[in-house]
């Protein structure tokens, strides 16, 4: 191709040296993906021709030559004031007569098409070069919005021209050893969408932060959409997950309202084409994209990714940008590219940590020891709390120490490079939320608070056994990759305990056989953190407590109805985990918080009792039937239900923890069905922990009323020992591997197989004891869920047995 200047729909991928990767795939969208209904602004694209046209008649080659000539890219100053003598080389030139006239030509059409002599449109530049593909990434191509008339246009592009001249992208190219004028520029000038009133923003075919494959994640905000690519505003977010957006359902599993302080207008003046102004509240307190706009977006893009990767041969994620109209109401994508970092990720490989340094001498440098938690080593600063309230001196990075933590503490511990507590056990808050967010953790300590100082160098190590070891300053260690190709498939299925919503992308990269345990009270924590009669009973509150209702609406601002917030956040938890993990089965337990744990939910003073012993009081299936929580209970289930019958994710079981007894199993089913949760209804099937002896004695019984039973070690453990398991005084008692919880555990096992029901286990010794896990093989067990950083070793162990077994 050796025009000038093109229209945009007559250009195609082939002609990315010609017209720039953005211009030859909205080229390329058009012709393919318009007749599909994918809105796309016309335009036309001034070429790399029309680049080194323009540059050979204003002999600008051998002048920017000289200017750079000698340039010492290490002294800033000098690299500037050269860069800018350059650029504004390019500035001052002339286009030749030819060239203006058809650029002149091309804008009056586009003009014309829209009944105006001079349409506003967006001036983008794009680098290009066959021999140097990276050149695109080199420089900062400026975007000029809001461009109207054709001496504005004329100097626009002309501003374009120069910005492959800017300081960083000359000092790559002499760095690099490249031709400065092997690279060229091209510039594409497209119809503005009138975003300015209304919205735009950036979506990706993946999730960004993990690379998992299966999202959609939009973003957004109010104006035009350089403040949300710039990262000046916090936009609105949603993810959307890909397979059953296809099969026709609202699969949004995922809202975050930004703040959107700012947005881009367009300006009054020539000069000022576009200004920044405030967003008004009563907008940045809502979604700038309606649910079904976000859903005709997400389906674009799927259907983009769709194209390209069909026609390049292989998975394409892409970067797309896009902009609603806010004169026609129309949505329009108005770039799209491929997207190349999280896309390349390896996730065939886990890491591995381990103390190379020799026993005697980590030996002299060991302060406290206490049970490990997690397979990991960190490092870091010691910072000492011993309340919430100091939350503000803490650091990302430092290594928590404390007495113990409970939910309030979750915000920072999700900021430490470890944790080190005085007391708690193996299945304490501190060591649940650890695993969780793949921090290691030594618990139990007793004295870890007067043993280390304030701003201590420390190792923190749970790679060496059951024994949690703190060091004094640096010890040796290593970190090796795993390839998981490698690992051995053992037959019985190995599942995870998942609570935390934001690790679930992640951990679906590792082998699993889905979910057999996800935890709602830590997405009632974290997502919603409101104890749910204080969002049932909000008109009680606000004449109580005005303090706790102005908290109350600021966390659930967008929310008219508080009830509907409640199962919103607790629905997009789920999902964002059943998402992770389809079409894998997904067990979720329904809350299992104490009234002492409710209670400091906010508002929950108000609603909840004082108990002497919470382990064992008013917990799981009893809160679900009682007058005084069945209500807060039905939120839960209508969370369930949205997530399975809206969102498609029929992949969900849900679990009744700490059931005593069958009658109480009969209850909970009913108060389910009272709420559109029908056991047996569209393959909705309702597990039941085994956690107290009653559901091994009674297994017939609460048979009649389950589908399946998963082990409670945890609960099994204490309540067959007599043992409180946070309890450090009785610690050394409580351990699964005792033949009496051994005797519950196989028995459990042969009543599943005698009334043909489903048995799994999701407590924590198969995470912490291999040799438990071998036992629960030998017993028949139907699926092991476990904590995803005891995975390598589980899988090992169980393959061994298996194989001894015969059954490899």
């Amino acid at each position: 191709m050796e025009r000038l200047v093109v229209w945009l729909e007559e250009v195609g991928i082939e002609d990315v040296p010609i017209v720039g990767g953005k211009n030859a795939s909205l080229g390329e969208m058009m012709k393919a993906l318009s007749p599909k209904g994918i809105n796309i602004p016309e335009g036309f694209v001034v070429t790399a021709n029309a680049y080194r046209y323009f540059i050979k008649y204003n002999n600008l080659q051998e002048k920017i030559k000289e200017t750079l000539k000698g340039l010492n890219v290490n002294d800033v100053d000098d690299l500037h004031r050269r860069g800018e003598k350059v650029r504004e080389l390019i500035r001052s030139g002339s286009f030749p007569d030819d060239l203006k006239e058809l650029i002149v030509k091309y804008y009056k059409e586009l003009s014309k098409k829209f009944d105006t002599e001079a349409v506003d449109v967006a001036v983008r530049s794009s680098a290009t070069a066959e021999d140097l593909p990276n050149a695109s990434f080199a420089g900062q191509q400026e975007t000029y919005l809001n461009v109207r008339g054709v001496d504005n246009l004329l100097n626009s592009i002309k501003k374009c021209f120069a910005s492959l001249f800017t300081d960083r992208a000359i000092s790559y190219r002499e760095s690099f050893g490249f031709d400065h004028f092997k690279v060229a520029l091209a510039v594409g000038v497209q119809k503005m969408v009138r975003s300015d009133l209304a919205s735009s923003g950036v979506g990706f075919s993946l999730d960004t932060e993990s690379g998992f494959k299966d999202v959609v994640l939009v973003t957004g905000s109010y104006g035009l959409g350089e403040m949300v690519v710039r990262g000046a505003v916090t936009p609105d977010e949603w993810l959307v997950f890909k397979p059953t957006l296809k099969e026709g359902y609202k699969a949004i599993i995922e809202k975050k309202l930004g703040d959107k302080k700012q947005k881009m207008v367009y300006g009054e003046t020539e000069k000022e084409p576009v200004k920044i102004v405030p967003v008004p509240l009563s907008d940045r307190e809502r979604f700038c994209l309606t649910d079904d706009e976000v859903l005709t977006l997400s389906r674009w893009i799927c259907e983009i990714e769709d194209y390209y990767s069909e026609k390049n041969g292989r998975w394409t994620p892409m970067d797309v940008e896009w902009a609603k109209d806010g004169e026609l109401n129309k949505l329009y994508i108005v770039q799209a590219r491929p997207e190349t970092v999280h896309s390349r990720k390896d996730y065939s490989k886990i890491v591995v940590y381990r103390i190379t340094e020799p026993p005697e001498m980590r030996k002299k440098k060991v302060l406290v020891t206490g049970i490990a938690v997690g397979k990991k080593i960190a490092e870091g600063k010691v910072k000492i709390l011993m309340s919430v309230e100091e939350a503000d001196r803490f650091e990302k990075g430092d290594i928590l120490v404390t007495d113990m933590t409970d939910p309030d503490w979750e915000p920072i511990m999700k900021k430490a490079a470890a944790i080190v507590t005085n007391r708690g056990g193996r299945t304490c808050h501190a060591a649940i939320v650890a695993r969780e967010l793949g921090v290691p953790a030594v618990v139990g300590t007793e004295n870890a608070t007067e043993v280390l100082k304030e701003g201590q160098q420390v190792t923190v190590s749970c790679a060496e056994g059951a024994v949690g070891y703190v060091y004094d300053g640096h010890v040796d260690y290593e970190v090796k990759e795993v390839d998981l190709r490698e690992l051995p498939k053992p037959k019985t299925p190995i599942m995870f305990n998942v609570a935390t919503p934001e690790n679930a992308f992640d951990l679906s990269f590792l082998p699993n056989d889905g979910v057999g345990l996800a935890r709602e009270e830590f997405i009632i924590n974290n997502y919603i953190g409101i104890h749910p009669n204080a969002l049932i009973k909000i008109d009680e509150i606000r004449e109580k407590d005005g303090k706790l209702f102005e908290e109350i609406e600021r966390r659930t601002k967008g929310y008219k109805d508080k009830k509907q917030f409640y199962v919103d956040k607790l629905a997009f938890g789920i999902a964002r985990i059943a998402a992770a993990f389809y079409p894998k089965p997904v067990i979720v337990r329904f809350s299992d918080f104490k009234s002492n744990e409710y209670a400091n939910l906010l508002g929950g003073k108000y609603f909840e009792p004082k108990e002497e012993n919470p382990m064992l009081g008013w917990r799981g299936a009893a809160r679900y039937y009682s007058p005084e929580f069945k209500e807060a209970f039905g939120l839960e289930c209508l969370a369930i239900k949205k997530v399975r019958e809206e969102i498609g994710l029929k992949n969900v079981t849900v679990m009744v923890p700490f059931c005593r007894t069958p009658e109480e199993g009969e209850k909970v089913l009913k108060v389910m069905e009272e709420y559109g949760l029908k056991k047996g209804e569209d393959g909705l099937q309702v597990y039941v922990m085994c956690e107290i002896p009653s559901n091994v004695i009674l297994f017939k019984e609460f048979s009649e009323f389950f589908d399946g039973f998963s082990i409670g070690s945890n609960d099994l453990t204490q309540l067959t020992l007599g043992v409180d398991r946070d309890s450090a005084l009785v610690s050394h008692i409580y351990d699964e591997r005792n033949e009496a919880v051994k005797w519950m555990v196989g028995r459990a096992i042969e009543e599943g197989k005698k009334y043909k029901r489903k048995v799994g286990i999701c407590g924590q010794a198969p995470s912490d004891h291999p040799d438990f896990a071998q036992f629960l093989v030998e017993k028949g067990i139907d699926t092991i869920s476990i904590n995803p950083d005891s995975i390598l070793d589980v899988i090992r162990a169980v393959y061994e047995i298996e194989k001894k077994l015969g059954r490899g």
